[in-house]
């Protein structure tokens, strides 16, 4: 397994509220483990939401026995909501804080994956894929026939997450699972990628011959281009050859 993870503070945000973790090697009983989680919330309110998701799914997984990946990553994701909303219940400044986030581990050939909110997971074998469901206000929209994918790019309300890690003490969490084709590749990214770079563009650089690196790289840097209106996040992930 190799991967490349990286955040920028983007070009208008003081603070960056995004958190990664990315381990090529075994996290308790998942062979690898990938985590990216943005942030809401005001003063750093949103900084510790996102920073506290990705340490404690990290932690309960290191320290767990459970091997189904599913149920161990929603166990650790419903341990952040609760964590969460105790932090907030007990420090004024941070009421109302929470984050997205994204899971992923790949087991032999198979990926799975959990998200919550707006942040999101791609497959690329080629072509690019969006494997996650938005859960944002303006994707419900589009999903009910309501506005168009282009409309909603520029709404007022594009910003609303209709889900996040502690905004509720019963939190639903998607899941997926899917198999990865030989010589696909996983990117995991906060919306200061996806809204400020078109997916033809994404494409375009996960098809180039530069390495992970490079590559991640090159996005944040063309969403800095675009005019880095928020935080990014980019963690990118491709299997040896060997292992699909």
């Amino acid at each position: 397994m190799k991967s490349y993870s990286a955040t920028d503070v983007g070009r208008k945000r003081k603070i960056n509220q995004d958190s990664i973790f990315a381990s090529d090697k075994p996290v308790g009983n998942l062979p690898n483990l990938y985590i990216v989680a943005d942030g809401m919330g005001g003063h750093n309110a949103g900084d510790f939401a996102s920073r506290y998701t990705v340490n404690t799914v990290r932690e309960y997984i290191a320290g767990s026995r459970e091997k189904n990946p599913i149920k161990l990553i929603n166990e650790a994701i419903q341990l952040a909501n609760r964590g969460i909303i105790k932090e907030a219940s007990e420090h004024a400044e941070m009421y109302g804080m929470g984050t997205t986030v994204v899971v992923t581990t790949i087991i032999d050939e198979y990926a799975y994956t959990a998200n919550v909110g707006d942040s999101r997971l791609y497959l690329y074998d080629g072509g690019l894929k969006q494997i996650t469901r938005d859960h944002s206000l303006v994707m419900e929209m589009v999903r009910l026939g309501e506005i168009s994918k282009e409309e909603a790019k520029t709404h007022p309300d594009r910003h609303i997450i209709t889900r996040a890690v502690g905004a509720s003490d019963e939190l639903n969490v998607d899941f997926f699972d899917y198999q990865m084709p030989p010589d696909s590749m996983i990117l995991m990214c906060s919306d200061g990628l996806c809204t400020m770079v078109e997916d033809e563009e994404i494409q375009k650089v996960m098809a180039g011959s530069s390495d992970l690196e490079d590559k991640a790289k090159e996005l944040i840097e063309e969403a800095n281009s675009n005019g880095g209106k928020d935080n990014i996040a980019v963690v990118i992930v491709k299997p040896d050859a060997d292992e699909v």
